[in-house]
């Protein structure tokens, strides 16, 4: 076989695996040693350990230098080097700190406030119960970026709420499943980090990129919730007195004073100070984790179990996404040193596709990889594949960034594998089944599209803010 053969079964061998349920991140490690041992392999090196034992006699010493020249390959080189440089990202430091902010905002008891509250303020519009929820679930899912812990809170809060206020169990369920997945685009995104730090591209012009998209996004989910509960009074009645009382205007703006402008402000800051260069994404998610302690402790929410629980959460996430990226790093290295990365562009490159046509098929691929695979995997492992093919066809890795992190949001919004579904389930009423919430999800899966169709349109919508907050 050939090097570019052995790169192929390399892949094949990876995407086995995974499907078999083995681990990512040590699975990548794993074969990127074995099939870098046979890439990196210099049998002059091995065997001059040998020439020694012509000036050395002994069993010892024989077996020692047999063992120097098995270890004597530059692939256990290339690892630790490659663990080293992903222990040392700067771009990465920010990921534990945003982690952080996230967990402890989630344990502080806010998110129950800020729904109650904007269900109030709300309460006279169409779908108001939907409405909150939505922005409750940006404003959270901006603040944690974790998909997970997002839709399983607010199916706590907002789905028994929403059902009792008559709502169509499937018309709620879509609301949360989908916006619990916004973390994901808009920024402080931890995905966009982790694109930043794969791709090189700048993770300010990738926030500022992110902005109006993930915006469009939310007003797309908006327009539907809104537009559907006039169409359609029966699946979002007005609430009645009993289930969102009015109150008068100076407790309302108490009310919001106390709950939707201390986590606002939070991640505005937080943003504000990358997007115009008053603070490194590092030093802006310190101030985030500072101010989410400061907001847990303000509402007598920070206890010492809690906090436990925040810094044990965000050292797992932490070392699952950096063994990721040491993995990586190691299996890509040595299936482009095999010849692999050449054989793809090759291929692609005798397609003859326009790079409309190359955006799609990419698309379709990461699309149908977020059924199997989280959003860390598919941006860490496979997106590093297309990136040297986007200069062949004119593509900037700002625009592929964040379609990527738009298309992502399908991977938890499309059956049978919607894994937003999914967290909704186990800790949905027994009432609500399964194939409701797979129904409800199928129109803002529509809504994403929609957005994605925008974004091939109008391009100008990713780049009209990096330049021009930072020029061309």
């Amino acid at each position: 076989m050939t090097d570019p053969q052995i790169a192929l079964m390399m892949l094949g061998i990876f995407i086995l695996l995974v499907f078999l349920g083995f681990p990512i991140a040590f699975t990548l490690m794993a074969l990127g040693i074995g099939f870098g041992y046979y890439a990196y392999f210099d049998a002059g090196r091995m065997w001059r350990a040998y020439d020694r034992l012509e000036e050395d006699a002994g069993w010892l010493t024989e077996q020692w230098t047999w063992l120097e020249g098995f270890y004597n390959n530059r692939i256990f080189d290339l690892f630790i080097n490659q663990t080293y440089t992903v222990m040392s990202n700067e771009v990465l430091t920010a990921v534990p700190l945003f982690l952080f902010m996230g967990y402890v905002v989630e344990r502080a008891n806010i998110v129950d406030r800020l729904f109650s509250t904007l269900a109030i303020a709300s309460r006279r519009m169409p779908g108001s119960m939907g409405v909150a929820a939505l922005i409750t679930c940006a404003l959270f899912a901006t603040a944690t970026g974790i998909v997970g812990a997002v839709v399983t809170l607010m199916g706590l809060l907002a789905l028994p709420a929403m059902l009792k206020a008559r709502y169509d169990p499937r018309f709620a369920s879509g609301i949360i499943c989908a916006g619990g997945t916004l973390g994901i685009l808009i920024p402080p995104s931890i995905m966009l980090i982790v694109y930043a730090a794969a791709s090189g591209v700048s993770i300010v012009r990738l926030y500022a990129g992110a902005m109006l998209p993930g915006l469009v996004l939310v007003g797309l989910y908006l327009s539907y919730v809104i537009g559907r509960s006039i169409i359609q009074p029966s699946v979002a009645p007005r609430p009645s007195e009993d289930e969102v009382p009015s109150v008068p205007v100076g407790k309302l703006i108490w009310m919001l004073v106390t709950s939707f402008f201390p986590l606002a402000f939070l991640i505005l800051a937080v943003l504000g100070s990358i997007l115009f260069g008053l603070a490194t994404p590092t030093e802006a998610a310190a101030i985030g984790a500072l101010g989410g302690l400061l907001l847990a402790l303000l509402y007598r929410a920070l206890t010492f179990q809690r906090l436990r629980e925040s810094v044990y959460l965000t050292v797992r996430t932490t070392a699952m996404v950096c063994w990721l990226f040491v993995g990586s790093y190691t299996f890509s290295s040595v299936f482009s040193y095999l010849g692999g990365e050449h054989v793809i562009s090759e291929f692609v490159s005798s397609l003859d596709l326009t790079p409309l046509q190359f955006l799609l098929l990419a698309q379709l691929i990461i699309f149908l990889l977020g059924w199997p695979l989280e959003w860390s995997e598919i941006i860490i492992i496979f997106v590093p594949i297309f990136l040297p093919l986007l200069p062949m066809f004119g593509i900037d890795p700002l625009f592929f960034g964040i379609l990527v992190a738009l298309n992502l949001q399908t991977s938890f919004l499309t059956p049978p594998m919607a894994m937003s579904a999914y967290y909704l389930k186990g800790i949905a009423p027994p009432e609500v089944k399964l194939t409701q919430i797979f129904a409800g999800v199928m129109p803002f899966l529509a809504m994403v599209f929609i957005a994605m169709a925008i974004m091939y349109i109008w391009p100008d919508i990713v780049f009209v803010l990096p330049n021009m907050i930072y020029g061309n």
